[in-house]
C-alpha cells in the first residue's frame, strides 16, 4: 500500500444541522474524526476536493493523514452520507488508525481472464453472487479490490472464498470458506429462469384480468337484479 494521502482540513467549533448547512453553502463538507480512545474532532473539508476523492475509486480503503490545523490525524473513511435528492456529499465519518490497526472494509470484486474460461467461451454465463466482499487487513495492506481469476473454469464451476488468492495480510471478514462469490451457469439455466419469470408475470396478469372480469360480472348482476326489482314493483 502507498503512504497515507495528505488531506487538508479545518477544525470547526459549531455543530448541529444549522452549522452544517452553513458550511455546505460555503462549498465545504462537515466531517468528524473519532475512535482510537481519543475525543472526536469535528472538521470541515473542501467540497470540490472531496468530490474528486470520492469518485476516484477506493475512497473507503484509503488511509488519510488529515491536517486539522491543530495537528495531524491518521484516519480512514468509515462512512459518508449523500443528499437523497441531489446525490451530493453531505458528511464524512473518519476512523482513527495507527500503524498497527486492523480494520474491516468493503471492496469490489474484479473478475479476470473471462476469455480464458472454457465455460464462458462455450456460452456459459458468469453469475456474480457477490459484487463486493468484506475483508480484514492491517491499514498498510488494505486492497482496493479483490481479484478473482476465472482461467480454466467450466460450466457448473463455483468460485468459493477458499479458492480466491488474497493479497498478503488480507483475509475475508466472513469466516465461511464455502462462501460463494460467483458461478459459471449454463445458458439453458438462464433461459429456464427467464421462462419461469415470464410465466409468473403472465400468471399474475391473468389473475388480475380474471379478478377484473369477476368484478364486472358482479356489477352487471347487481344492475340486473335492481332492474328486475323495479319491474316487479311496476
Amino acid at each position: 500500500m502507498s503512504a497515507p494521502k495528505a488531506l487538508k482540513a479545518e477544525t470547526r467549533e459549531k455543530a448541529g444541522k444549522g452549522a452544517a448547512r452553513a458550511l455546505r453553502r460555503e462549498g465545504k463538507i462537515p466531517a468528524v474524526i473519532y475512535g482510537g480512545k481519543k475525543p472526536p474532532v469535528s472538521i470541515s473539508l473542501d467540497g470540490h476536493e472531496m468530490f474528486k476523492l470520492l469518485h476516484a475509486g477506493g475512497f473507503k480503503t484509503t488511509v488519510f493523514e488529515i491536517d486539522t490545523g491543530a495537528g495531524k490525524e491518521r484516519a480512514i473513511p468509515r462512512d459518508y452520507q449523500r443528499d437523497p435528492v441531489k446525490d451530493t456529499l453531505v458528511h464524512v465519518d473518519f476512523y482513527r488508525v495507527s500503524a498497527h490497526s486492523v480494520v474491516e472494509v468493503e471492496v469490489p470484486v474484479h473478475f479476470l481472464n473471462e476469455d480464458a474460461a472454457p465455460g464462458l467461451v462455450r456460452g456459459g454465463v458468469l453469475n456474480v453472487v457477490a459484487h463486493t466482499v468484506e475483508v480484514k487487513a492491517g491499514v498498510d495492506n488494505l486492497p482496493e479490490a479483490i481479484e478473482v481469476d476465472l482461467k480454466g473454469l467450466e460450466i457448473g464451476d463455483i468460485v468459493h472464498a477458499a479458492g480466491v488468492k488474497l493479497p498478503k495480510g488480507v483475509e475475508f471478514a466472513n469466516d465461511d470458506p464455502e462462501f460463494t462469490i460467483a458461478t459459471i451457469a449454463a445458458p439453458t439455466v438462464v433461459a429456464e429462469e427467464q421462462a419461469e419469470e415470464q410465466a409468473e408475470v403472465e400468471a399474475e396478469k391473468a389473475a388480475e384480468e380474471s379478478g377484473e372480469t369477476a368484478e364486472e360480472e358482479g356489477a352487471e348482476g347487481g344492475e340486473a337484479e335492481a332492474s328486475d326489482e323495479k319491474t316487479s314493483e311496476d
